[in-house]
């Protein structure tokens, strides 16, 4: 198996590398990162993956940063499939399809309900980058109520 290729979890459910025109997918992306010009600074040298279960439910882009060792940039799932296991099968095809990923990491905003998402996936904390969204995005940024502001990395290990 390699990145190239869908995975066929059931009948229903597979998984597709999105390789043209990923901003026909940018909706569901922008549940996770809500502004457009950040995510145009990794969208096209990151690899996209699409998960359909009768309709697309969740979605992915995740950049190699050197020998081993691989960022997932944006990971969304429709707000009406959350906690049904999408995000986390996307997960775990990531780490089966790049075979050579010896360290994933992730960053997300300071809130429970992420922190304990990626933990469930295997990920521990890494570091911070304070004042992360703050300084990088136009508006103040939100989840769960709680205003984000230091950017939380966690990381998993094969």
């Amino acid at each position: 198996m390699t990145a190239d290729h869908a995975e066929i979890y059931s009948d229903n459910r597979r998984i597709w590398k999105v390789t043209d025109n990923k901003k026909e997918y940018i909706d569901l992306l922008l549940l996770a990162d809500e502004q457009e010009d950040m995510i145009d600074k990794y969208l096209e040298r990151g690899e996209m993956f699409v998960l359909d279960d009768n309709g697309i439910k969740a979605e992915c882009v995740i950049t190699k940063e050197s020998d081993g060792v691989y960022v997932l940039k944006n990971i969304a799932v429709s707000p009406e499939c959350q906690r049904k296991g999408y995000g986390k099968s996307l997960i775990e095809f990531l780490f089966s399809a790049y075979r050579d990923c010896n360290i994933m990491f992730v960053g997300t905003g300071d809130v429970p309900s992420s922190l304990t998402f990626y933990k469930k996936c295997g990920f521990t904390e890494s570091h911070r980058i304070i004042n992360f969204f703050v300084d990088n995005y136009d508006h103040p940024m939100f989840e769960d109520g709680k205003q984000l502001v230091d950017m939380v990395y966690l990381r998993r290990e094969r």
